[in-house]
């Protein structure tokens, strides 16, 4: 008979997941320093103070330290947008989700995992794994949005909302990182936002031409 207790259990698991989040916010913060392609497993541990060894415990690779970040944050992102008004559009919801989720990883300090999808979106080592990551979460999302609108699960728009939603937030990206940011993550809830909020005018507006100012 096992000796085990579910207190000792417990707090193993516990422990267990202290040090998985401190290998992902250590491995977050090397890439931020020194870019992706330039941070190893080593490297990782180390920040953490555990070996190299015990780092293969718990990922397979450097890529699973960014897809666990950006499992979480994407796991919170819908929770939020799930808790959004009923009769908010769906748009509007993501855009306010994304907006109150991000107020949730700075408070809890988890802002880097935030930024996560960053490092895919730059790195040529990530290339592939992004356009598979890419679908994935865009389905998830977009699951996410079919059962808050209640609308059949063969509806398109609930997909192209999510697609149309992830392709801002690149746009959003690239605005910061072009604004000469360096390797801070101030001002990209901003930028998000600001590319979030042009979406409507941008797609069903009439735009102004340059030779009309």
């Amino acid at each position: 008979m096992s000796t085990t207790s579910p207190e000792n259990v417990g707090l193993r698991e516990r422990k267990k997941a202290e040090l998985r989040n401190t290998l992902i916010e250590s491995g977050l913060r090397l890439f931020h320093e020194k870019g992706y392609e330039a941070t190893t497993t080593e490297e990782i541990a180390a920040c953490a103070g555990v070996s190299q060894r015990t780092f293969f415990r718990y990922f397979a690779s450097k890529e699973n330290v960014v897809l666990e970040a950006i499992e979480e944050v994407d796991e919170l992102l819908c929770a939020f947008v799930r808790d959004r008004p009923a009769d908010e559009p769906p748009f509007r919801a993501l855009r306010n989700a994304m907006r109150d989720h991000w107020e949730v990883l700075e408070r809890e300090e988890l802002h880097l995992q935030g930024s996560a999808a960053n490092f895919i979106s730059r790195s040529p080592e990530l290339i592939e794994v992004n356009m598979r990551y890419c679908a994935r979460r865009q389905s998830r999302l977009a699951r996410v949005i079919a059962e808050r609108a209640g609308v059949d699960p063969t509806d398109h728009r609930p997909a192209l909302v999510a697609a149309v939603f992830y392709a801002t937030l690149n746009n959003g990206f690239q605005a910061w990182a072009d604004s000469g940011c360096g390797d801070k993550t101030d001002g990209l809830l901003e930028a998000f936002l600001e590319q979030l909020d042009l979406v409507p005018d941008a797609v069903c507006g009439t735009w102004s031409r340059v030779d009309d100012a």
